[in-house]
């Protein structure tokens, strides 16, 4: 009698959504998607990510005990003041910046970006504070900027102050400094000339750092301000999206599971280097759980997304869209448990 009652149990979902970049926070897509499970009678197990990009800070506060904000007013990207959240976890004993939240690429209006002027200054400035209050570790969350001065602008708010502790950069890219202007550049609005003004600016910077980040795997992370941490202040580099799957347990929230639904905003060729959706579908085919995924906009390949571990992909641009796509999913999910 248990078994059947245990067969005639609804699957369960984990829904694992990154943001969908300057439109819906992770937890919103997650939250959409979850309607739409619920529609359809299907649990769900909710677990907004990150991958070291926007949502990062709230996904590793979400995943600690003991875990809070302190606000902190520093500099934005054009030099504006603006009231930024520093996280702390585990006692006090790790601090956590999210550089989107200071000078992210959706808190500047299209209109008013200038990508050669953009600093990290205030990034600079938090790091700052942190360092001051002593903690063992600091986790700087580099993606999401709207920067792309090799981290300049973090350096000179640091420029007389001793590195207090760990620090750790959390990466959303595996791309080398030398070519974040060319890469990153025109999605945070420059032109070929202010591509080729960053170029030059991000070689001029790497010849004068103690050691050299160009040709070295994530330095290109938040425009740049990965490396200069990595050259300057002796920074770890590692993946993001792997640390903050591995604080929420997703591998183990992963075995009880029919299926994961993962997300982004846009699925494209740069997905596969370091983003948060490669990873939730490296750790879903390694348990044998299918993983799908509702993205904004896709530029990938059917092919390639297999290639990934993506068993389908389909396009919603709106919480609504999200939500029915979420429900359509559902049926098929249940239909083959």
């Amino acid at each position: 009698m248990l078994q059947q009652v245990q067969k005639r149990r609804p699957p369960l979902v984990v829904v694992a959504p990154d943001s969908f970049k300057g439109t819906y926070s992770s937890a919103d897509v997650a939250a959409a998607i979850a309607r739409g499970l619920a529609s359809r009678g299907v649990r769900h197990d909710v677990v907004p990510v990150a991958d070291g990009g926007e949502g990062t800070l709230a996904a590793l506060l979400g995943a600690s005990e003991a875990g809070h904000v302190e606000h902190v007013t520093v500099l934005d990207a054009l030099c504006r003041p603006r009231l930024v959240p520093l996280g702390f976890i585990n006692g006090d004993g790790t601090a956590i910046i999210e550089s989107a939240e200071v000078v992210g690429l959706g808190l500047t209006e299209a209109n008013l970006r200038r990508p050669v002027e953009a600093t990290t200054f205030g990034v600079g400035q938090l790091l700052r504070v942190a360092w001051r209050y002593g903690v063992e570790r600091t986790y700087v969350a580099a993606g999401g900027t709207s920067t792309t001065d090799g981290g300049a602008g973090a350096l000179d708010a640091l420029c007389d102050s001793p590195s207090g502790g760990e620090t750790v950069v959390l990466c959303d890219v595996e791309t080398p400094y030398e070519l974040a202007a060319s890469t990153y550049g025109p999605q945070k609005g420059a032109t070929p000339n202010d591509v080729i003004a960053l170029e030059g600016r991000l070689n001029d910077l790497a010849a004068q750092f103690p050691r050299d980040p160009r040709g070295v795997a994530r330095t290109g992370a938040g425009g740049g301000l990965a490396g200069a941490l990595w050259a300057v202040h002796n920074a770890q580099l590692v993946s993001g999206a792997d640390v903050v799957l591995r604080q929420v347990r997703l591998e183990e929230r992963l075995a009880p599971a029919a299926a994961v639904i993962t997300g982004e905003g846009r699925l494209d060729s740069q997905t596969g280097e370091g983003k948060l959706v490669a990873r939730v579908a490296a750790l879903a085919r390694a348990h044998d759980v299918p993983c799908l995924a509702i993205v904004g906009t896709t530029d990938l390949p059917d092919e390639d997304a297999h290639t990934l571990g993506l068993e389908r992909v389909v396009a919603a641009s709106t919480l609504p869209l999200i939500e029915a796509v979420a429900a359509a999913l559902a049926d098929s999910i249940a239909g083959r448990s």
